[in-house]
């Protein structure tokens, strides 16, 4: 059989897409080990649910104390914990009279080190690093790190050492959603699902373990967390495969050659000779450190598309991840508090998967946005009718979880695979940002609700007007440069 004749491809991004059109066992298989990560991200992320936790007590002289006393007015042989002392931070280290913002310091901590991680990481994966290589370091700094908190003798130790956990995880959501950028534009925002069902399935497995360990010292949920992770970051480094757009703007042509021939289906033939005729307009060179930052900040427009961005996440990453750390806030169990909400991730991952398919991103960023902003403040309002909060606390947090999900992919949808993974950090960094007050706003809302759901639920409501501000993406395809884009935004302009 000959194969002497070329196929005609416009650009990079036609080529790719035609060899990467399908979705076989093969990309289903890379889909699920690229999103293994993300499954002890979300232990990370949400475990000072437990560990930090103020522990409940009980009184052991009744001359001097009962249920209403305030324990910081109380000798400390007048009352004692309800568990070992060694069952969380606070009451190991005597922390129950320290003010909040030292016991929302570990996790704030966290934050700080997840905003300035992407801010480092954010050009990494699209320079000389690449996209696989960041995943196994983040993955694995991030669980040593975790790991390293075992032996805290103080908050203080045990503060830098989650700033360090989430500096190094920082990527991890980032990178994986890049990744997935190996099948085809029919099948992206479904994949996409697969690594949110992944980071769903591990908060879920958070309070299992915590439940089971439920006696034992905060440092057994580190340990059993932490461990499997390093494992992981092992199976990333050896069977996941790099980005073939990036290895092809990296003029890595021979091992770009060889992922899409693992990924392509069965008969597409003539990769190789295709190459030799695709248009690369001058872009498939070897970036320098923060090239591709630079490069996007050389662009209006580009500019003016990741501020809106950047505004969009901050509000949906302070209401996301406030209302699953501030679950101790409402009064039910906590244990069952997180594994409800957890769960109402999955059904919010096949809803997004759904609205990807068949409707605007902007108009369902736009919708969920304004219906989480409006459950939450209503959440606020309640506080004293509890059953009717936690309903209006669940709904809320499901309509920010799926705004939270479309925003993620459609931020990788926006930009050209030469700036893909730094503007996709960058808005990732700006989730974060969000994340960083709300362990100050739960520690606050203790005494007064509307200072926690009420600000979460007005943030979230003002930031989801800046949708307005970005063009739709649904059915376009992916470009590799930035010319590329502009020449087609222009285009779309015109017509």
């Amino acid at each position: 059989m000959r194969h002497n004749q070329r196929t005609p491809y416009e650009s990079l991004a036609e080529m790719i897409e035609q060899s990467l059109g399908g979705f076989g066992h093969v990309q289903l298989m890379q889909a699920i080990l690229v999103s293994l990560p993300l499954f002890f991200d979300a232990q990370q992320t949400f475990i000072s649910v437990f560990t930090d936790a103020v522990p409940t007590w009980h009184c052991t002289d009744n001359d001097t104390c009962n249920s209403n006393s305030d324990i910081c007015s109380l000798t400390r042989g007048s009352w004692s914990w309800d568990a070992p002392s060694d069952r969380t931070i606070v009451s190991e280290w005597d922390l129950e009279c320290a003010s909040s913002i030292i016991t929302g310091l570990p996790s704030s901590s966290f934050f700080i080190g997840c905003l300035l991680g992407g801010f480092a990481f954010s050009t990494l994966g699209d320079s000389w690093l690449g996209r696989k290589k960041l995943l196994f370091l983040s993955c694995l700094a991030m669980s040593i790190s975790a790991l390293t908190s075992i032996f805290s003798t103080n908050i203080w130790i045990y503060s830098v050492l989650r700033f360090i956990s989430g500096f190094f995880r920082s990527s991890i959501m980032t990178t994986a959603l890049v990744l997935l950028e190996m099948v085809g534009k029919r099948w992206r925002g479904q994949v996409g699902i697969i690594a949110f069902l992944f980071f769903s399935l591990g908060l879920l497995s958070l309070p299992a373990i915590a439940y089971t360990n439920r006696g034992s010292s905060w440092k057994i949920l580190y340990f059993w967390t932490s461990i499997p992770a390093i494992a992981c970051s092992t199976i990333v480094y050896f069977f996941v495969s790099e980005s073939p757009r990036w290895l092809l703007l990296q003029g890595r042509e021979v091992e770009a050659m060889a992922v899409l021939k693992r990924f392509a289906p069965v008969h597409f033939d003539g990769l190789n000779s295709c190459l030799s005729v695709v248009p690369l307009q001058g872009e498939l060179t070897k970036f320098d450190l923060y090239a591709s930052m630079n490069d996007l900040f050389k662009r209006r427009w580009a500019v003016r598309r990741l501020v809106a961005a950047m505004a969009l996440g901050f509000g949906i990453g302070m209401a996301y991840h406030g209302m699953l750390l501030g679950v101790g806030n409402l009064g039910f169990n906590t244990y069952l508090s997180l594994t409800l909400n957890g769960l109402l991730d999955i059904p919010a991952y096949f809803l997004t998967s759904l609205l990807i398919e068949r409707c605007k991103r902007t108009t369902s960023i736009l919708t969920f946005s304004i219906a989480s902003g409006v459950l939450s403040i209503l959440c606020a309002a309640v506080s004293k009718h509890k059953g009717i909060q936690i309903g209006l606390e669940l709904a809320a947090f499901f309509s920010s979880c799926t705004a939270f999900n479309v925003v993620l992919i459609y931020v990788t949808e926006l930009f050209p695979t030469s700036v893909r993974n730094s503007a996709t950090s960058m808005v990732r960094q700006a989730l974060n940002f969000g994340a960083v007050f709300s362990p100050v706003l739960i520690s606050a809302g203790r005494k007064n609700e509307f200072l926690c759901y009420g600000l979460f639920g007005l943030v979230i409501l003002c930031s989801g007007l800046f949708v307005i501000f970005l063009p739709e993406t649904r059915g376009m395809p992916h470009f590799d440069t930035l010319d590329e884009q502009e020449c087609q935004d222009n285009t779309i302009t015109v017509n």
